[in-house]
């Protein structure tokens, strides 16, 4: 491990991922989001100092069932044709040693929000086997879908409903510095 090297890092989609957990009925579906790119740029070896744009392919959404990901991608839920990424953009980073408090604004289906992931910076390395310098950190945050303009849902028995409006993200990132 080495400290944070200050310059402009590409998010390496092949280590990087954007997971989610959302209540259907009595459980939890979980998926993610295969195509992730962006940048993390860092002014010092703190990573306070560091901004992050990162986008993730609605398109590339796996819930492991071929057919709600189709269901997903539609204008009914993510309106993927439409809206064709998701975008975060930072705004600010705070905390010390490890973890961290990334603030930012999320957009999804057109609408931006500020959001506050619990972060952890992994650690930086020396040049790798290939030459690459390499860094990694991980976030959660958990938004609600509404807020996003994703309204739907299908009634059960009484007042239950077959999803809930929460959704926890989590981001698992590694980059590579631009040499």
């Amino acid at each position: 491990m080495t400290e944070l090297v200050p310059g402009t890092w590409t998010i390496d989609p092949a280590h990087s991922e954007v997971a989610f957990t959302i209540r259907h009925m009595m459980s939890k579906v979980r998926g993610h989001f295969g195509d992730v790119s962006g940048t993390i740029v860092t002014g010092s070896a703190d990573p306070k100092d560091a901004t992050v744009e990162a986008h993730v392919a609605v398109a590339s959404i796996d819930t492991n069932q071929a057919q709600r990901d189709e269901h997903i991608r539609t204008a009914e839920i993510l309106g993927a044709a439409e809206h064709p990424t998701f975008d975060f953009t930072s705004t600010s980073i705070v905390g010390d040693g490890d973890d961290y408090k990334i603030n930012g604004d999320l957009t999804i289906k057109g609408i931006t929000k500020p959001v506050t992931f619990d972060a952890t910076f992994n650690g930086a390395m020396d040049p790798d086997a290939f030459g690459l310098f390499r860094m990694g950190a991980e976030g959660t945050t958990v938004i609600n879908k509404k807020d996003f303009g994703i309204e739907f849902n299908i009634p059960l028995q009484g007042d239950a409903v077959m999803l809930g409006d929460k959704v926890t993200i989590s981001v698992t990132l590694e980059a590579t510095l631009n040499r």
